[in-house]
């Protein structure tokens, strides 16, 4: 395996994993390198992938340059490494919202995290994430996503997975090939509130959303992200 690099947008980094043992065409991790003052990484990977995207953070910038470390939720693929960061860039702080921080990271990170309440920002000096609760969207009760308003990316996690190994970036249709990865994982949790946390993210208007497992797109954000509370909709109401 290798972790490719791949600049989606004034200074976010993809750095892309594909592992073609995971579903009938595989399967990509991605991390998001965000390069300002104080550089932020998006989502750990496993402990396994450790060596490589850290590896290729440091084509970018020396990995002790790191001084944020956030993800979506906790979950191995996101969180896993976590630790291993912590200990590569010895001025890096773990950061999330308050849910996730008061039930396991106050106990699973090395170092304090630093707590964000919804909608708070985050300056990294050129670049300001605001941190969105979205209990349970696509899942986990501590699940949220940052937003960086400069450039208007969405650091979306879970949502809009999709398989196999795909273009670093597409303008096309990203939606119906999430829907038919929902239909094979049934990842997403169909909570009452799914739709409304799903158009709030949608008002942002992103231009670009960041995702874990596939493509990251370029166009329409609102749109892909409203198609997908429909489809949440729908899909509770069944």
């Amino acid at each position: 395996m290798e972790t490719r690099v791949h600049e989606i947008a004034d200074g976010v980094y993809r750095l892309s994993t594909f592992v073609p043992e995971v579903t009938p065409d595989g399967f990509t991790f991605n991390q998001f390198l965000i390069d300002a003052d104080e550089p932020m990484l998006f989502h750990c990977g496993q402990r396994m992938l450790f060596p490589l995207v850290s590896e290729a953070v440091a084509k970018v910038m020396p990995v002790e340059r790191l001084r944020w470390v956030g993800f979506g939720h906790v979950e191995a693929d996101e969180s896993g490494s976590m630790n291993q960061w912590l200990a590569a860039a010895p001025n890096a702080t773990v950061v999330h919202g308050q849910t996730a921080c008061d039930v396991s990271l106050n106990d699973l990170a090395d170092r304090p995290p630093r707590a964000l309440a919804d909608g708070e920002v985050l300056d990294l000096g050129g670049k300001r994430m605001r941190w969105l609760d979205t209990p349970h969207v696509p899942h986990g009760w501590e699940a949220g996503c940052f937003y960086e308003e400069a450039a208007g990316t969405l650091f979306c996690g879970d949502l809009l997975t999709h398989v196999g190994d795909p273009a670093p970036i597409t303008s096309a249709d990203v939606l119906g090939a999430a829907v038919a990865a929902d239909e094979m994982f049934g990842a997403m949790s169909l909570a009452p509130g799914s739709g409304a946390a799903l158009r709030r993210l949608a008002d942002l208007a992103p231009r670009t959303l960041a995702l874990m497992h596939g493509s990251s797109y370029a166009g329409d954000g609102a749109a892909a992200l409203k198609g997908l509370a429909e489809y949440c909709e729908r899909r509770r109401a069944a």
